[in-house]
């Protein structure tokens, strides 16, 4: 006849390997859950991709049409003209890359001038913080 320790130190690896497996069940689906989001995230980024190209080449245009007005003289103008310039080839760029790509492009540029990167980071999350910080 078995004795009742041995039955309750034989239950405690079967325990034991249950709620590992609802531990492993939960993290898979919560794996599917951020996938899905993902996807639905670079989804509605593709089809917004190219409103956003038609605004960066709308605001391109009006300040290359303004850059002659603006204050400031010939290096304002200049300044200007370049910017719209730069607005122009990011809206060709957005319209011809989809998420994926813009992706790869950016772990590219990262890897390749790492300090750079973080020092934008730094800068970004900063200014980030500072918009969302109440001044009460």
């Amino acid at each position: 006849m078995p004795n009742h320790a041995q039955s309750v130190t034989n239950a405690v690896p079967d325990e034991s390997f249950t709620v590992s497996e609802k531990l492993t069940d939960a993290a898979d689906e919560v794996k599917n859950k951020v996938r899905e989001f993902g996807r639905a995230a670079t989804d509605k980024i593709d089809e917004n991709r190219s409103a956003a190209a038609s605004g960066m080449e709308k605001t391109a245009s009006m300040l290359d049409e303004k850059a002659a007005s603006l204050p400031g003289g010939e290096k304002v103008t200049s300044l200007a003209h370049a910017t719209a310039d730069k607005l122009s080839s990011t809206a060709d760029y957005v319209r011809e890359h989809d998420v994926n790509q813009m992706m790869s492009d950016v772990e590219t540029l990262v890897k390749n001038n790492p300090a750079a990167s973080l020092l934008t980071a730094a800068v970004v999350g900063f200014l980030v913080g500072r918009a969302f910080t109440s001044r009460d």
